[in-house]
């Protein structure tokens, strides 16, 4: 009798712990129906099975050995991806039509292929960065650490999206207002009218840059403490990751002409004060933007090249995010991108990613009409600056010149 009730116990206290143990991870992966066809990046999102069908994909729970076998069984995909459907009498079909919708899902089925050139492009830039993280004359500091040795404060470009299973490292200067929204669009977090904000362009440029509207992984440790590094592994295991980035001493122009040659108070009392007192001989330059730039005073683009090259700029602190190289960003060499886009490719590469996500029926990348800072107008831009100083600054960024294929700006450093 003694035996029978002590199994009794221990069959309850059994059933508790797993039940807490489920509820534990139940607000990381969501419900178990979003997350059990969650694809194993990279590759596309895998759809949600029709109700009917429900009963004949879903799985049994076994039991469970250790946390990674339970998270997996809720993250890991369905039995495998399934064909396009071929649509009945399609021999009546416009020969305009190329792909099918289906109704009240978040996905859209292609009957045409990815082009070619398209998915050779994205396998020779996962290569690239492959082959770069492991050869040993690309030297930066940071390379050969492990995901555990970066510090938690640096994980807060990665922004996740569990909805779809999406890690987006963004990179300012690099259309990240428009892949925020993307990203604030996906995850539903932004309601208009009680109903998910579906237009890009219509979320205010406070909202996309507010911290509060993303979910990052800097975030996880305030809410799962001792398990946060690892449920991040697990996510960056299963979902697809991916990442834009542009020409560095480009995006280096851009962030000038946007921080400093416009009215930006932040930046003019943060940054440019400082620039001015250091290098441009005004020891009390005007006390906020609106007097300097009355006054015609801001710092030139030579002082700027100044301040990034300057030994002290980093002892008081790391470079700001929008001439911080990527790889201090985004690390590349610890995590594995499925998918890198190049600014100087955009429409191409954010139409691929959408199409290879399964959401290009739900958002669509805004075209943007600004005037873009162009690549043709380095040679102009450099022409204050000593050639000396262009050298170290390439040395500065050369890791992000290789890790991403572009070219040595020999015209730029030679003259």
């Amino acid at each position: 009798m003694g035996t029978s009730r002590m199994f009794r116990i221990f069959v309850v206290l059994g059933s508790a712990f797993m039940i807490l143990l489920i509820i534990f991870y139940w607000d990381d992966v969501g419900a178990s129906h979003l997350y059990l066809n969650t694809p194993v990046s990279p590759g596309p999102k895998i759809p949600h099975p029709h109700p009917q069908q429900r009963t004949q994909t879903s799985r049994t729970p076994s039991f469970l050995s250790d946390i990674d076998a339970f998270v997996n069984q809720f993250l890991e995909p369905g039995t495998g991806e399934p064909t396009d459907p071929v649509p009945a009498e399609t021999s009546n079909q416009s020969d305009k039509a190329e792909e099918r919708y289906i109704p009240r899902r978040e996905w859209k089925i292609h009957l045409t292929p990815v082009a070619a050139e398209l998915r050779e492009r994205q396998e020779q830039r996962r290569k690239l960065l492959q082959e770069m993280c492991a050869n040993d004359s690309v030297v930066f500091p940071g390379k050969n650490r492990s995901f555990d040795d970066i510090p938690n404060k640096e994980l807060d470009h990665l922004i996740v999206d569990d909805r779809h299973g999406i890690i987006y490292c963004y990179v300012p200067k690099v259309a990240c207002s428009n892949w925020k929204r993307i990203m604030i669009i996906l995850s539903e977090s932004l309601l208009h009218d009680g109903v998910p904000q579906r237009d890009p362009l219509a979320i205010p440029r406070d909202l996309v840059h507010n911290s509060s509207m993303h979910f990052t992984f800097n975030k996880f440790w305030k809410r799962y403490g001792k398990f946060a590094r690892h449920l991040m592994k697990v996510k960056l295991k299963k979902y697809t990751k991916f990442i834009f980035v542009r020409d560095p001493f480009v995006r280096l122009i851009s962030a000038y002409r946007n921080k400093f040659e416009m009215r930006n108070e932040d930046f003019y009392r943060r940054f440019a004060q400082v620039m001015l007192r250091r290098y441009a001989n005004q020891p009390t330059p005007p006390a906020s933007v609106d007097e300097a730039f009355t006054v015609g005073i801001h710092p030139s683009f030579s002082h700027y090249i100044q301040y990034l090259l300057d030994p002290q700029t980093e002892k008081e602190m790391p470079f700001n995010e929008h001439w911080r190289q990527v790889y201090r960003l985004c690390h590349p060499c610890q995590i594995q991108y499925d998918f890198v886009g190049h600014l100087e490719t955009a429409e191409e590469d954010a139409e691929h990613l959408l199409r290879q996500l399964k959401v290009d029926n739900v958002v669509e990348f805004p075209t943007s009409h600004r005037n873009l800072t162009s690549s043709s107008w380095e040679t102009d831009w450099f022409s204050t600056v000593p050639v000396e100083a262009r050298k170290e600054l390439y040395k500065l960024y050369e890791p992000d010149f290789r890790l991403f294929g572009y070219d040595k700006p020999d015209s730029i450093l030679n003259e």
